[in-house]
């Protein structure tokens, strides 16, 4: 084999190498640990459905993606998995943080029926008297719960406000879809407690990033992570 040859072989595997996945998981409940993120395959809702499928490969907490198949036959309309990279926090104070921010990016296939979205549990989480405030980066013909209150502006990006009155979960919905860039989440958080949304007194407890799926029609489809960090910074 010629030199030239094999420096470009050993060059090719490098690069083949370098981007093999170091964790994988179809188990529902799958997840992995990395620099302070937790990356999980949360399959929540699936056991009602089949087929149901999800597999999800890491690299990295910002570099990652899952291989799925479900569909929308019983026309509910049901959120069956949402994988997710997040950060947990220790009930830190809202009002605690000079600022918050969360930069990302994604790539996602377009079929089916689908959200790409921040998912930020204050109070609590998945708890009574918690609230959900998610942030939808994409919306691929997916509807949001709640009704729809106002609209706001965040940057250089207007939301469509969604809440639930008989619950604690609160939308904003791009009005333009945006695959990658940096939102403030600490802006949008203290724009709901100036609505009387919630307690000066709130806290964060986890804030997610992940893709919830209703459909692939019933085909393999491809998601992928491929930046992902939140900035906090305490007063």
């Amino acid at each position: 084999m010629k030199i030239s040859t094999l420096l470009f072989w050993l060059g090719a595997c490098s690069v083949a190498w370098a981007v093999d996945p170091v964790f994988v998981t179809s188990d529902p409940n799958g997840g992995w640990s990395e620099g302070g993120y937790y990356v999980h395959n949360n399959m929540w809702n699936s056991g009602k459905y089949s087929p149901c499928t999800s597999t999800l490969y890491a690299t990295s907490h910002s570099n990652w993606h899952v291989v799925t198949r479900m569909n929308n036959k019983k026309s509910d309309g049901a959120v069956k998995t949402y994988p997710n990279v997040h950060r947990d926090y220790r009930s830190v104070p809202i009002e605690s943080f000079d600022s918050l921010t969360s930069t990302f990016a994604e790539r996602s296939p377009q079929v089916g029926i689908y959200n790409v979205a921040y998912d930020i549990w204050i109070n609590g989480i998945a708890k009574p008297g918690c609230t959900e405030i998610m942030i939808w980066t994409e919306n691929f013909k997916q509807v949001p719960g709640g009704k729809y209150v106002e609209d706001a502006t965040f940057g250089e990006q207007t939301y469509k406000v969604y809440k639930r009155s008989s619950s604690g979960y609160i939308a904003f919905v791009a009005k333009t879809n945006f695959t990658s860039g940096t939102v403030n989440l600490l802006d949008i958080m203290k724009w709901t407690m100036a609505k009387g949304w919630l307690a000066s007194t709130s806290t964060v407890d986890q804030i997610c990033f992940g893709v919830e799926m209703v459909s692939t029609d019933d085909a393999e489809a491809k998601f992928e992570m491929t930046a992902f960090s939140i900035d906090g910074k305490l007063r």
